[in-house]
């Protein structure tokens, strides 16, 4: 299809229409601490103050009171229904004693961390979108960590591409800058992280139709809005190898790229470090790429922060024809061997769940490890090169191929946590494979480009639980297996470790659990009203450790769930909040 003209239909197709109404502040928060630089560089351990706690995207608490010893005494303290249904993807965040929840359709709220009493609520104006653009009308309902705070702000970006500055204190717009044009498919499902004096955040929606040429990680300054950088996943002019690497399909024709989590940030070398996405449409045969390497799809990409520049890339699945993209959570780990620092970025960054360790100053390859059934990649050389299983690569429209792992299992959304203290990565999986085939699809307004058949999700032969939670030693040399736990219902929750010797998680069982962080049994566990879902956080106040955890609806529930059929699912979302103590 002709690109220019797509874009012009779609242009012209309709402008959205603000339908909800503006925020409105219940009460004001007196004497609002703000979130300097310096909190941000060395969070104080009783507060969350980002999606995974610090720059490093550890995921880790440094407090201790709900321990091993302690954890059985845990007692509801109170919970909260969330604003709105939707996927549960929920990342609270904790300052100064109030609690900032986002939810889906960008609506915030605050709320008293200590009694879960309601301060003020932000309802976002959303678009009013045509009824055939599903795609497009599906991103709000999947919004993951969409704010951040810095200052005496809240920073919110949102499903129609805007980023929007709230008044911390009251809940009241400060400003906005549109970023990009929401007609044409762009919006956001991830916050920012605040670093450097910018705003730095990445935009989804770039395998919808109207966004081809352009997925985008940026820049903007956080006083004004101004934008400062931005680097585009899908198109390098200053680079001739990405550019090759999408054979004869020019920039206008090409799709992908999404960077669908939030990046971390090292402040001593002033560098981001992001994940990247599938390429659009999924299938090589399909997109007309012949055997390039797409890139920068499903790679990790190291950005200077000042200039926006790339410092180097790694591609962890070359050539993917199966939509098992590879950008979720990378966490920064320092370790010193005998002496000698080494930097490093640590990840299991997408669905083949395959771990990996990069040097972060270089992007060298230093080690990998399988965890999950795959097989996709076949092998990977010495020098960290990803090869693929090219018997799996489609030669015909409707060819059909089981894939594993499927578009849903593997390492998705839901984050890993990392632990300093003993160099110990937890990582939430789901084993699952289905069936992939290519077709021929007419690209429209709002809707993906994928243009492949997904068959029913399956568990790979020999596997009967669909959930793991697997831990490993992480060194510069390797990952090696510390201990597995399975679970019969697939793993919905990101996982939070502590240095009270936990981990805390969940599944579509409904069961939040407390893992021993050395032996991975299982020390608490409850029920409670939906899989466990979001990222769950800690915090404390006077004295008391607090536990915050997600529940809702869970495409990681759905999806595999006729793989555990006896394991029933809430017909509602359940979409909720549960914030634990110690009991006196």
């Amino acid at each position: 299809m002709n690109s220019t003209f797509l874009k012009s239909m779609l242009i012209a197709s309709t402008a959205f229409v603000a339908v909800a109404s503006p925020s409105f502040a219940q009460n004001v928060i007196e004497g609002y601490e703000p979130v300097t630089a310096d909190m941000l560089l060395n969070p104080p351990a009783e507060e969350w103050l980002m999606w995974r706690g610090n720059y490093e995207n550890h995921g880790h608490s440094k407090l201790d009171k709900i321990n091993k010893e302690t954890v059985g005494d845990l007692e509801l303290a109170w919970a909260w229904p969330m604003a709105v249904a939707g996927i549960q993807e929920t990342a609270p965040l904790i300052h100064d004693g109030i609690m900032f929840l986002q939810t889906n359709n960008n609506i915030v709220e605050a709320l008293d961390a200590k009694t879960g009493e309601l301060i003020w609520k932000y309802t976002h104006a959303l678009p009013e979108l045509p009824a055939t653009w599903s795609y497009q009308a599906n991103q709000a309902r999947r919004q993951k960590n969409s704010i951040a705070l810095y200052g005496d702000k809240v920073i919110l970006t949102t499903v129609d591409a805007k980023i929007v500055v709230l008044n911390a204190a009251d809940g009241k717009t400060a400003w906005e800058k549109q970023v990009l044009d929401y007609n044409l498919g762009y919006s956001y499902t991830i916050g920012p992280v605040i670093a450097d004096g910018k705003i730095i955040s990445a935009i989804s929606g770039c395998s919808i139709a109207g966004t081809a040429g352009g997925c985008y990680i940026m820049a903007h300054d956080v006083e004004t809005g101004e934008e400062i950088w931005r680097f585009n996943t899908i198109n390098d002019p200053n680079n001739p190898e990405q550019q090759a690497s999408w054979g004869d399909v020019p920039p206008e024709n090409r799709w992908g790229g999404t960077p669908w989590a939030t990046g971390a940030y090292d402040a001593e070398t002033n560098t981001t470090y992001w994940g990247v996405g599938m390429p659009g449409p999924y299938a090589e045969l399909i997109r007309g790429s012949g055997d390039g390497e797409v890139l920068y799809t499903n790679s990790t990409l190291a950005i200077n922060a000042s200039t926006g520049e790339l410092n180097w890339y790694y591609s962890h699945l070359p050539r993917d024809n199966w939509d098992l993209d590879a950008p979720f959570e990378r966490i920064l780990v320092d370790q010193e061997v005998d002496g000698v620092k080494h930097k490093m970025v640590v990840s299991v960054p997408g669905k083949i769940g395959i771990a990996w360790g990069l040097d972060r100053d270089t992007g060298k390859y230093l080690w990998s490890k399988e965890t999950v059934v795959q097989n996709v990649v076949s092998s990977i050389d010495p020098d960290g090169k990803v090869n693929i299983n090219e018997d799996l690569v489609f030669s015909s429209v409707g060819e059909t191929h089981m894939i594993c792992t499927s578009v849903s299992g593997g390492k998705l959304w839901q984050a890993a946590s990392y632990n300093p203290d003993n160099a110990s990565f937890f990582v939430p999986l789901n084993e699952a494979c289905n069936t992939v085939a290519p077709t021929q699809t007419e690209f429209t307004a709002g809707n993906a480009v994928g243009a492949v058949k997904f068959g029913p999700r399956v568990l790979p032969e020999g596997i009967t639980e669909a959930g793991l939670v697997q831990a490993l030693t992480v060194s510069p040399t390797a990952g090696e297996d510390k201990w597995k736990v399975r679970s019969r219902p697939s793993i919905t929750s990101s996982v939070l470790s502590t240095a009270g010797g936990l981990v805390f998680g969940g599944d579509a069982g409904r069961y939040l659990k407390a893992w021993d962080q050395d032996t991975g049994e299982e020390v608490w566990s409850q029920r409670l009203n939906a899989p466990i879902g979001g990222y769950p956080a800690t915090y404390e106040i006077d004295g008391e450790q607090y536990l915050v955890v997600p529940t809702g609806y869970s495409n990681s529930a759905s999806s595999i769930s006729s793989a555990h059929p006896e394991v029933a699912l809430p017909t509602g979302t359940g979409n909720s909040i549960f914030v634990y103590k110690l009991a006196k």
